[in-house]
């Protein structure tokens, strides 16, 4: 009875549990977790026979069996040996085989062709454009062609390609909603991408997967996706009622905190994901881009220029130079 009721239990624990990465309504999350799933079958055709065998042999050839064939002299069998090798070599094949052909497909790098089955993206559809950026600990979401910007709130509509521009402000982190796709890294002074697509209405869960810090362990957002006319709705409220991000107010923002609710901004610099991702939004310095595009043009103009720059105004004496 003890035991039956701790199986009871855990059978219903367990079916709380949430395949939410096994059934994403999001298309690459899904093709995901169909390739999860095809991997770990191709492996247990190996690991469930050898399991089977394992226990037959050391049942039937156990020391009190006396009916057991004993052969002490028995050490080679050709048929064994081509059934041990080619049977693995056959599975890794074919889980390689699977493996590199998903591996490019659903690189996220590259566009999508299908928002779900039976439903390509065609030659006039336009993805969202998000731009990304994880904080300390927080998440800014940029919409460039929207002129708003969101913390911790990120909407889309049902059934468009949404294009993701990714970078970090501090420390790497990882951009994960598992309903949409699998995690990609943001590190600062560079950009990752990820293409994906939504294919249900609701409310899903996003987060940082990777460890940044104190806050980490509350660096959420709440990832909706509505049809078309609640996503202009959505943006015409954060027009009318949002707040003003520009350069100064996202040095404020990009300072460490800790749960943060959801804001809202109508109205940002026109050019600050840029300035994120090139490490200058304080004004004065330099973009990463215009250094390099300097150092490409004229390697030593550019490092006499930089050198200038970091010079006093108050030259020291000729002496100090020798020291």
């Amino acid at each position: 009875m003890i035991r039956f009721v701790a199986v009871a239990i855990a059978a219903l624990s367990l079916a709380g549990c949430n395949t939410l990465v096994l059934n994403a309504p999001g298309d690459v999350a899904a093709q995901q977790g169909n390739l999860i799933v095809v991997a770990t079958v191709l492996m247990l055709l190996i690991i469930v026979p050898v399991i089977a065998l394992t226990l037959l042999f050391a049942w039937r050839y156990r020391a009190s069996n006396a009916k057991a064939t004993y052969k002490p002299d028995w050490d080679h069998s050709t048929q064994l040996e081509l059934l041990i090798w080619a049977a693995p070599l056959l599975i890794i094949i074919a889980l390689g085989a699977v493996t590199w052909i998903s591996t490019h497909t659903l690189d996220p790098y590259r566009p999508l062709s299908r928002i779900a089955p039976g439903k390509p993206v065609t030659a006039e559809t336009k993805p969202l454009v998000v731009d990304v950026v994880s904080l300390d600990w927080k998440w800014l979401f940029i919409y460039p062609e929207q002129g708003i910007a969101t913390v911790n709130e990120l909407v889309a509509p049902v059934d468009r390609p949404i294009e993701f521009h990714m970078t970090s402000e501090n420390v790497m982190n990882a951009f994960y909603v598992p309903a949409l796709a699998g995690m990609i890294y943001t590190m600062p002074g560079m950009e990752t991408r990820l293409h994906a697509a939504i294919g249900k209405p609701g409310q899903y869960q996003g987060f940082s997967s990777n460890f940044s810090g104190a806050g980490f362990s509350h660096m959420h957002f709440i990832f909706t996706a509505t049809d078309n006319a609640g996503f202009d709705q959505w943006v015409a409220q954060a027009k009318a009622n949002g707040g003003t991000l520009q350069r100064a107010d996202y040095l404020v923002l990009a300072q460490p905190s800790e749960r943060e609710p959801v804001r809202r901004y109508s109205r940002i610099d026109e050019g600050l994901y840029h300035a994120i991702l090139n490490r200058c939004v304080k004004q004065g310095h330099m973009c990463m881009d215009e250094m390099m595009a300097k150092d490409a043009s004229s390697p030593a103009q550019s490092q006499e220029s930089m050198s200038h720059e970091s010079m006093p105004m108050a030259m020291p004496p000729a002496d100090a130079h020798a020291h």
